[in-house]
């Protein structure tokens, strides 16, 4: 193949959506990957999948509108993102609802309704269920010889993500196990996975009866232009082999984060960084190329920020993203030993994540500190830690504590002691950890909220930020079109999911914030396509 009509750069949820629509819609569409995994991050994901006003809860008798939707975005955002956002926002809540009923029709992807509520269900329009869906398992058999190229996940994919949060998958892995084997002996024998294994399988499964071609172990090193600056094709590595595809009706970016590369992470995230989650073959190549065509890059400061365990992936070190820091009997505090936020707050990678004046952050290196009775609440984070032996520092004292870790023993000896004072009056003075209804769903009952710190021997550990996708790239309007500095469109250019400078930042106005929209900028870009672009 030396032509197409698009070519889509990357096979996460975002390149496959925009793939779908576009072959759907009656156009020759390659995707290109460059490592020899299909799937990108979204294989790899827990598939918590952010859509407000979707067809499965209205299905399911939940209430909601794409009015209550803006205006929950509209409330919870970020400090001065409203007048910059609020277009490619609106966009988002229209064509939504629509992506996910395509994605129903055309694939085999079943989504199900996740009783998750939103972060801020307090703020307006905000939901306490109906926006959270994820897919039931799919077979990987079903994609034929690109079976063995699905990527796989470090998290648990033979359960849904349903099942990971009714059977508290985290503490309680034996007793998980023990109440679901029928299933799980079914999906191991049909080699079948959920979560983001599941998204991937329809998605991939979607665009090959669609007539998508995919091209796994191939780069895109430049983008060709035209005498009017248009894009119409890429220069492409396959192997030892150099091609020139053209593409003419378009090229969509959609290859991930960049927070693979060592001198654009460090340029944009400084700072003390533990783990990272995502694919290494994310190393920025959608946002050098598009900057390469001219394009202004965007909100190169954001990313999905969360705390992950460590654990190796393909033989190396990597990250799992976990939500340990919130175990009872800990908590977590500053660089100067004093705590910043609620340990149950869903962005508690923004808190982890936040810049002074010099872009630098203000309050790492960052600590989770405990008693020795954390540590009996979960068998997996034992096993977890186990891959770092020194991660985890131990003490009889709380000022030896502090010593292990670098703290100043008097702020952290107050800092617990006002926390056990917290413990005692059944409320978190500071935080209001627990309150909020995310975080009451979170916390697994009342008992687990407050507990006190006060039992030796006491534990300390690093908790720094862990990035799961940069979220910047190249700036697009509520088209998907990538734009010049001065606001002029690239033409043939579009850019979706990770690689663009994305309208839902490090902020997460959900727990499915950056797949649901991913795949609906994915979705909104061919749908441009379709319609302008002729």
């Amino acid at each position: 193949m030396d032509s197409c009509d698009v070519l889509v750069i990357g096979s996460g949820s975002a390149a496959c959506a925009s793939a779908l629509r576009a072959a759907r819609g009656g156009l020759k569409v390659l995707v290109i990957e460059k490592s020899a995994w299909l799937g990108g991050t979204s294989a790899m994901s827990g598939s918590g999948v952010w859509i407000p006003a979707n067809h499965v809860a209205a299905e399911a008798g939940v209430a909601d509108s794409r009015q209550e939707a803006i205006a929950y975005l509209r409330a919870v955002s970020p400090d001065g993102w409203l007048e910059k956002e609020d277009a490619r926002w609106s966009a988002f809540v229209e064509r939504a609802p629509d992506m996910l009923k395509f994605l129903a029709e055309n694939t085999p992807l079943d989504f199900r309704l996740v009783k998750e509520p939103d972060p801020f269900s307090e703020a307006p329009g905000g939901k306490l269920v109906g926006r959270m869906v994820s897919p039931m398992p799919l077979s990987r058999r079903i994609l034929g010889p690109f079976a063995c190229r699905l990527r796989r996940s470090t998290l648990p994919h033979s359960f849904t993500y349903q099942e990971v949060v009714d059977h508290d998958l985290y503490h309680h892995p034996i007793r998980a196990g023990l109440k679901l084997w029928p299933k799980l002996l079914r999906r191991w024998l049909t080699n079948s996975g959920g979560q983001g294994t599941a998204l991937m399988t329809g998605l991939i499964r979607g665009c090959l009866d669609a007539g998508v071609t995919f091209w796994p172990e191939t780069r895109a090193v430049k983008l060709v232009q035209d005498a009017a600056e248009r894009v119409i094709g890429a220069e492409l590595e396959r192997g030892q082999r150099k091609q020139t595809v053209m593409a003419g009706r378009g090229v969509v970016i959609a290859s991930g984060g960049f927070e693979w590369d060592p001198e654009m992470r460090a340029r944009h995230f400084p700072g003390p960084l533990d783990r990272i989650g995502s694919p290494r073959s994310n190393e920025g190549d959608g946002q050098k190329l598009a900057a390469s065509a001219g394009a202004q890059l965007d909100l190169m400061d954001q990313a999905n920020v969360y705390p992950c365990l460590p654990t190796r992936y393909q033989g190396r070190p990597h990250g799992l993203p976990m939500t340990f820091q919130a175990e009872p009997h800990s908590i977590v505090v500053d660089r100067h030993g004093r705590r910043f936020v609620s340990e149950n707050d869903f962005n508690i990678g923004e808190a982890l994540d936040r810049r002074g004046a010099d872009g630098t952050p203000v309050h790492l290196p960052c600590y989770l500190v405990g008693d020795h009775r954390f540590l009996g609440t979960s068998l997996p984070f034992r096993w977890y830690a186990s891959y770092e032996p020194q991660w985890v520092k131990k003490a009889q004292s709380i000022p030896d504590l502090a010593e292990k870790l670098g703290l100043p023993a008097a702020v952290l000896q107050e800092t617990i002691d006002r926390w056990n004072t917290f413990c005692a009056n059944g409320c978190d003075e500071d935080f209001r950890r627990g309150e909020s209804g995310w975080e009451d769903y979170k916390a697994h009952g009342p008992e687990n909220r407050l507990k006190p710190i006060d039992k030796p021997p006491y534990i300390g550990m690093s908790l720094n930020r862990s990035i799961l996708g940069t979220k910047g790239g190249a700036r697009t309007n509520e088209q998907g079109q990538v734009l010049r500095p001065d606001g002029s469109v690239i033409a043939g250019l579009y850019a979706a999911g990770l690689a663009m400078a994305n309208p839902f930042g490090t902020r997460a106005v959900g727990a499915g914030t950056t797949i649901g929209p991913n795949m609906t900028w994915g979705y909104i870009a061919s749908e441009t396509i379709l319609r302008q672009n002729r």
